[in-house]
């Protein structure tokens, strides 16, 4: 069965970046990475991931529409069993306190440290992968 990490973010380079940066891990096929361009779009996909496990969901916050701290309550309520970390160009204090009220695992800064990233990915992946 293959693990998932979904990606929420409104921005299209996004997916580029992401699949650039773990492009050796796909290619290996250690997880799959699906991305979605709004909270709407996650929340549907969280409901039907198939044949796949979720095991983590990294969504912006800023985002048109829903953003993602509005989202959060609705991801937990949802998928209580799989971590959100949320990321944001903005890692002040309220920012941080509000996701985590919500239900984030963690908050992530841009630029991302994908070093940083790829250690929450790899604990969420277990030692058998």
């Amino acid at each position: 069965m293959t693990v998932l990490v979904l990606v929420v973010d409104d921005e299209e380079d996004v997916e580029v970046l992401f699949r650039q940066q773990f492009r050796r891990d796909l290619r290996a096929q250690r997880f799959a990475m699906d991305f979605a361009g709004s909270a709407a779009q996650a929340l549907t996909r969280i409901a039907d991931t198939g044949e796949q496990t979720l095991i983590l969901i990294l969504s912006d916050i800023n985002m048109p529409g829903m953003n993602g701290l509005d989202m959060l309550p609705e991801v937990r309520a949802r998928r209580p069993d799989v971590p959100v970390i949320m990321i944001t160009a903005y890692g002040d204090a309220e920012t941080r306190r509000t996701a985590l009220d919500r239900g984030a695992k963690g908050l992530l800064t841009k630029p991302i440290d994908f070093g940083q990233l790829r250690q929450v990915i790899e604990s969420r992946l277990g030692p058998t992968a």
